[in-house]
C-alpha cells in the first residue's frame, strides 16, 4: 500500500506501527446542522481506505469523533430556546443516518467532546505546566513560539503566516498565531476548570481523543478534508509535539474538496446540497460511485454532468451483472464461486496505489468487457462468465457498492419460457405481451 503523506509531501510506502494492524482516526463533524454532500466525501473516502486496507489483509481500528460543543451549537440552542445536548443529538443522529445510508462499515468508536472533558482539561493543564500554554483572564492559549517545529505539517513558516494570514486581533495573546485551548464562557454550556468556568477550544479535542482511544500511542493514519490541514491539523501536531514528542500520526491523509461551478461547496457560501437529500434521490451506490470517480486528493466537481456520467457508468455495470443472472436462471445454471484473480489483483494494485480509483474503475470496465464477451458467445461459458462477474462484485465491495442480485420467481421463469416459445412459433403479438411483462419486472 502506498499513500500520499501530507507531512512529507510525497507518496510513501505504507508501513504500520504494528504488523497487520492499522490505527486510523478521521476528524468528524461539528454537529450544528445537517451534513452537505461535500461533507460526505471524507465519509466515503476513508471508509474506502479502510475497505482497501482490509482487502489487503490488515486489521483496521477506525475512530472518528463528534464535536458536540461549539459556538455554532450554542447559538443554535439559544435561537431555538433549547439545550446544546438537544441540538447535538439531533445532528449526530442525522449524521449517523447519512453514514449508514452510504453503506459505511460501522466505526469502532465515535467519541464526543462532552464525554472527554476531564481528559481535555488535564491535557491543557499539562501544556500550561510545561510552559507551552498560558492563561489570561480565564482564557488559555497555546504558545506557538514554544514549538520550534510549528508549521511542519502545512509547510509554512510562522513569520510568513504572520505576514499573510488574516488573524483575529486579540490583545491577550503573546503572539497573534497563538490559539485558544480553553475559552472563558458566559453563555451556554460550560465546565469547571483550573482557569474558571469555560469550554475547550476546537484544536485540542482530537489530540486528546486520539490519546484516549488508542492508548496514548502514536497512530498510523490521521485523516480529514484538506481544509483542515491548517490550522486545525497543524495545531494538533504542535500540541502533540509538546506533550508526546511526536507528530501524532505517521501518515497524514487529506481528501480534496467537492466543488461546484462556483467553487468550493460550503455552508457559509450557501451553495450546498444536503447529503441526505442527494442519497435519497440517487441512492448509496450512485453517490459513492460519483464521490470516488476522481482521485481522493483531487478536487471533484459536483454537477449534473458528472452525476449523469456516473449514472451511465454504473448502469453499464448493473446491466451486465443482471444479464448473467437472468441468463443463468432461465437456463437452469447454478452460480460458480470462482473469480478472475488476475483482474481482481489488478484492481487491488490500483487501489493500493494511493487509492487510484480512476485506474481501479478502468480495471472494472476491462473486466466488464470480458464478462460481456463471455455472454455474447453462442454457447455461454458460465464458469468463465461467473469468474468475471464475481471479480466485479468483489471490486465493487471494496468501493462500498452493493448491487442487488436479480432473483427470478417461478412465475418469472414461466413468463420467460412463454416469451421464448411465442417467438419460436412466430406468435409476435403474444411475444410482445410477454416481453412487456418481463420489462416491467426488470428482467429485460
Amino acid at each position: 500500500m502506498k499513500l500520499y503523506n501530507s507531512i512529507n509531501l510525497k507518496v510513501e510506502e505504507f508501513k504500520p506501527i504494528k504488523e497487520g494492524q492499522v490505527n486510523m482516526y478521521v476528524c468528524g463533524p461539528t454537529v450544528y446542522n445537517h451534513a452537505h454532500i461535500g461533507n460526505a466525501r471524507p465519509i466515503v473516502v476513508f471508509d474506502t481506505l479502510r475497505r482497501t486496507l482490509e482487502a489487503l489483509g490488515y486489521k483496521v481500528k477506525f475512530v472518528s469523533n463528534f464535536t458536540d460543543v461549539d459556538d455554532k451549537i450554542i447559538n443554535k440552542a439559544l435561537e431555538e430556546g433549547t439545550t446544546e445536548k438537544v441540538i447535538a443529538e439531533r445532528y449526530i443522529d442525522a449524521y449517523n443516518d447519512v453514514r449508514s445510508s452510504l453503506n459505511v462499515i460501522p466505526l469502532d468508536a465515535t467519541p464526543r467532546v462532552t464525554e472527554t472533558m476531564d481528559d481535555i482539561i488535564a491535557f491543557i493543564d499539562k501544556l500550561v505546566k510545561n510552559g507551552n500554554a498560558y492563561e489570561v483572564n480565564g482564557d488559555v492559549y497555546f504558545s506557538v513560539d514554544s514549538d520550534p517545529k510549528y508549521g511542519e505539517l502545512s509547510h509554512q513558516n510562522p513569520d510568513d503566516l504572520l505576514a499573510g494570514a488574516r488573524i483575529e486581533e486579540n490583545g491577550q495573546k503573546k503572539n497573534p498565531l497563538d490559539f485558544a485551548l480553553w475559552k472563558k464562557t458566559e453563555n451556554g454550556i460550560k465546565w469547571d476548570s483550573p482557569w474558571g468556568k469555560g469550554r475547550p477550544g476546537w484544536h485540542t479535542e482530537c489530540v486528546v481523543m486520539i490519546g484516549k482511544e488508542f492508548g496514548g500511542e502514536m497512530i498510523d493514519i490521521h485523516g480529514g478534508g484538506r481544509d483542515l490541514k491548517f490550522p486545525h491539523h497543524e495545531n494538533e501536531v504542535a500540541q502533540s509535539e509538546c506533550v508526546n514528542g511526536n507528530c501524532l500520526a505517521n501518515y497524514w491523509v487529506h481528501n480534496g474538496m467537492l466543488e461546484t461551478a462556483g467553487g468550493k461547496m460550503s455552508k457559509s457560501l450557501g451553495n450546498t446540497k444536503w447529503a441526505k437529500d442527494v442519497i435519497k434521490e440517487n441512492g448509496a451506490n450512485l453517490t459513492r460511485w460519483l464521490l470516488l470517480s476522481a482521485r481522493y486528493r483531487d478536487a471533484l466537481v459536483y454537477s449534473d454532468e458528472t452525476f449523469n456520467a456516473a449514472r451511465s457508468e454504473l448502469s453499464r455495470i448493473e446491466t451486465a451483472l443482471k444479464q448473467l443472472e437472468v441468463k443463468a436462471q432461465t437456463n437452469g445454471i447454478s452460480e460458480y464461486d470462482g473469480f478472475d484473480t488476475d483482474m481482481y489483483q489488478q484492481f487491488l494494485d490500483a487501489m493500493a496505489d494511493d487509492l487510484n480509483t480512476p485506474n481501479a474503475y478502468k480495471v472494472i470496465f476491462d473486466t466488464l468487457k470480458l464478462l460481456n464477451q463471455a455472454l455474447r458467445t453462442k454457447e455461454v461459458d458460465y464458469e468463465k462468465a461467473y469468474g468475471e462477474y464475481n471479480a466485479i462484485r468483489k471490486m465493487l465491495e471494496v468501493l462500498g457498492i452493493y448491487i442487488e442480485k436479480k432473483t427470478l420467481s417461478a412465475d418469472d421463469l414461466k413468463v420467460y419460457a412463454d416469451w421464448n416459445n411465442a417467438k419460436a412459433s412466430k406468435d409476435f403479438e403474444s411475444a410482445d405481451k410477454y416481453r412487456a411483462i418481463l420489462a416491467e419486472r426488470g428482467i429485460l
